[in-house]
């Protein structure tokens, strides 16, 4: 059955390539390094990596721990991280440059996996939370490559859908050495989509095991010295269409009553940076984006931060962050990254992606959910006139943080043990 899977891939491949040359009009490093989606790499040839896979931004910063660990275990095993979207593998290279090799994963073809297996003769494969690749799978299975999905997830939206094409979907589990999951519940929804229980262990969720980096707190105080100032800066972070508009709507709203208040507006995709900054001069309010290396004075509304790879330094800048993603049908984003740099949190109702730690952090009084605009209104004012409630919410997060760390340990304990089997 997987051939006709097999099949539909290659009579949407023309439309999948369109898509991306589409994207590419506003993104132009769509269309770059198109080759490597087909298999075809200028690098040189690797032999017996050990495979990373993590789709973009937000399974990328929860690798990072991983692959540093293992780097520090094994300093001479080489390493490959493969992403599918742009703005993931930036991050992969402003990260781990050039410690690690990178390349965008093929497509679902055979003979563009046939060609990265070439390559790369990959020794072990660790694909993180939810990527299912039915051809990619069965590759690791014939050339002996154990298969490792970690920090996996699965949603019931995501488990219904399997649900309805068992046919592929139990034969692309079957080749899957161990799913290690964020939690009982994920385990759960694999088992009713086919996998096995004993492929299964929950490990905890690695999005807890971030690290700061040094002197990133450094970096945060500098810019909201140098570039910020002195006023309250609430961060809007990972913003999705509508989002801006909706919060560009509440601060001309709050603005009366709290003149010190400054926005600073970081939107998810590189190529909305235009768009959001047209949203924000149709409103009529003062704007400084972050490629002009202008700062802000006492008339700026808006800092608009137009460039990948820093939300975390103006996390650190931050008074207070709403995450976005949660405002809009989305999914949300990570809620723990503020949290785990002491500020305060708040967040909107669409937490799809983030169920598990929805609930926990709600539970834990670490951060605030608003299930609407007004919400929003009513919580911004009491945090930002109770220092102290601003304090406890800090306290909080970096109190559930820890109490809910250890899935990096589990997790390298399973790589490492697969790792000398092959030794042996």
């Amino acid at each position: 059955m997987r051939t006709i899977y097999t099949a539909a891939f290659y009579l949407f491949l023309p439309l999948v390539i369109l898509r991306l040359l589409w994207r590419s009009i506003k993104a132009p490093e769509y269309r770059r390094r198109l080759g490597e989606r087909l298999g075809w790499y200028n690098n040189k040839v690797s032999d017996s990596v050990v495979w990373f896979h993590a789709v973009s931004v937000g399974e990328a910063e929860a690798l990072f721990p991983l692959v540093k660990r293992i780097q520090q275990q094994y300093p001479s095993q080489p390493l490959l991280i493969t992403t599918t979207t742009p703005t993931g593998s930036a991050r992969v290279v402003a990260v781990s440059g050039d410690t690690v090799e990178h390349v965008y994963l093929p497509y679902d073809i055979p003979w563009a996996i046939q060609r990265f297996f070439a390559h790369f003769k990959p020794r072990l494969a660790v694909i993180m939370e939810t990527e299912l690749w039915p051809n990619l799978f069965t590759a690791c299975a014939r050339a002996d490559v154990p298969l490792y999905v970690v920090n996996a997830r699965l949603s019931e939206k995501s488990a219904s859908r399997y649900q309805q094409i068992p046919w592929i979907i139990a034969p692309t589990l079957r080749t899957i050495t161990k799913i290690l999951t964020q939690s009982r519940q994920d385990a759960d929804r694999f088992m009713s989509i086919g996998a096995q229980e004993s492929q299964l262990e929950v490990t905890g969720n690695l999005k807890f095991e971030m690290e700061i980096a040094p002197g990133l707190r450094e970096e945060g105080r500098e810019i909201r010295s140098t570039v910020l100032g002195p006023r309250f800066v609430w961060i809007i972070a990972s913003t999705h269409k509508p989002e801006e508009d909706l919060f560009l709507g509440l601060y001309q709203q709050l603005k009366p009553d709290y003149p010190e208040l400054l926005m600073v507006l970081v939107p998810r995709h590189p190529e909305r940076f235009s768009e959001v900054q047209k949203l924000i001069e149709l409103r009529d309010l003062k704007c400084v984006t972050r490629t002009s290396g202008s700062v802000c004075t006492s008339v700026t509304d808006v800092y608009l931060v137009d460039r990948m790879g820093e939300l975390k330094q103006f996390y650190a800048a931050s008074d207070l962050a709403f995450v976005g993603g949660s405002m809009a049908p989305v999914g949300g984003h990570n809620i723990l990254e503020p949290a785990a740099l002491g500020v305060p949190v708040i967040f909107g109702p669409f937490m799809a992606n983030f169920k598990e730690i929805e609930q926990k952090v709600l539970e834990a009084g670490a951060a605030i959910q608003c299930q609407d605009a007004q919400a929003i209104v009513d919580n911004f004012i009491k945090l930002k006139n109770d220092e102290s409630l601003r304090h406890q919410l800090i306290d909080e997060g970096l109190s559930f943080i820890g109490r809910n760390q250890g899935a990096l340990d589990k997790i390298v304990q399973h790589l490492s043990s697969s790792m000398a089997r092959q030794s042996d």
